[in-house]
């Protein structure tokens, strides 16, 4: 176990070969980034990851980005709030570059993902998240793959090591440890700590839901601001996510997340003994590397408060260079590496 900056000792040959990929990208801007001044990089604001693809999966219709050799080693890259695939804007093409299947999908509530039934619950806790990606795989055929995330994508990436171990491989989770339950969202922290969470508080109450329904746009984007205080992302850089704020579903789902947090919400019964197994805290066995922005302004653990949850072959890496919570955007070229090196821990 070790905690140390992206060029440690023992993802020097990872680093390395993500670096021979992104110069083998050169004539795309987008990777000018290097490792020992990660938030130099800034997306171009004209490349998107497309062409989409769409399918059933569950009681969703997905709607993703592939790319790499289909018979790569598969790799699942899920994005947070309030971000969209494109968090993962340059990572996909290092990772397929590098011999990987990458399937990036929206979350429930996002860009096309649409619900196959209006009947359906417009549900944001987080075991039904983790289960839609466990369809979704089931959809492609994918018997296990990496899975990496950051922010809900990070959560749900935990909980799908936790509680489908035998579907992963390996884990890339920016800010560690984050499988939550009703029963810990209902303890006081410190004021200091409770003030990170106004966003949560303001979605308990209805001027919240109507207020993020009217300023979706205004509202993520003070958040990128706050999580991320040093990243200069430029205005068309957030409007190519912004885009996936209209799906119809967004509000609903983004609301009932927080509130079914603090336990203002119910959760589906389908979901009840996930749920149940979760709040225990379960430790992850599969081989994990944990990352953190050296500028993350969201709310996040210590790295010493999660370590003990990976019983597996296990790392920490602190990113330097005034990287936030956005941390795949941020420093692809690191988030990249963390994902080829750890099925080799």
């Amino acid at each position: 176990m070790s905690d140390a900056s992206i060029l440690h000792r023992r993802s020097f040959l990872g680093a390395a070969a993500i670096g021979a990929v992104a110069a083998q990208l050169t004539t795309t801007a987008a990777f000018a980034q290097t490792a020992a001044s990660p938030n130099t990089h800034l997306a171009s604001p004209l490349k998107r990851l497309e062409p989409l693809k769409n399918v059933d999966a569950g009681v969703l219709n997905v709607e993703y980005f592939e790319v790499g050799p289909a018979d790569g080693a598969p790799v699942i890259l899920l994005h947070g709030w309030p971000y969209d695939i494109h968090t993962y804007v340059d990572v996909a093409p290092l990772l397929a570059a590098a011999g990987h299947r990458v399937i990036v999908p929206h979350l429930r509530g996002y860009g096309k993902t649409r619900f196959l039934s209006d009947k359906t619950a417009r549900n944001g806790q987080q075991s039904a998240v983790a289960a839609d990606i466990i369809a979704l795989m089931d959809a492609l055929k994918i018997e296990k793959a990496t899975v990496a995330g950051c922010d809900w994508g990070a959560r749900t990436a935990c909980i799908m090591a936790a509680l489908w171990p035998a579907r992963v491989n390996a884990l890339v989770s920016v800010s560690g440890y984050l499988i939550g339950s009703q029963q810990a969202g209902k303890i006081p922290l410190s004021p200091q700590a409770e003030l990170q969470w106004w966003y949560q508080y303001y979605f308990a109450t209805e001027r919240g839901r109507l207020g993020y329904e009217k300023n979706r746009n205004e509202f993520a984007k003070l958040i990128w601001q706050i999580a991320s205080p040093k990243w200069a992302f430029d205005s068309a850089t957030f409007e190519r996510s912004a885009s996936a704020f209209d799906n119809p579903d967004h509000v609903s789902i983004v609301v009932h997340n927080y509130r079914w947090r603090l336990g203002l919400a119910e959760g589906e019964a389908k979901y009840r003994d996930l749920e149940t197994r979760l709040a225990q805290g379960p430790v992850i066995g599969v081989p994990t590397i944990t990352l953190e922005g050296d500028a993350n302004g969201a709310p996040h653990p210590e790295a010493s408060a999660y370590a003990k949850k990976f019983s597996g072959p296990y790392e920490h890496r602190l990113i330097t260079g005034g990287i936030g919570h956005n941390l795949p955007q941020e420093a692809p070229e690191a988030f990249a590496s963390a994902v080829v090196d750890v099925a080799r821990l």
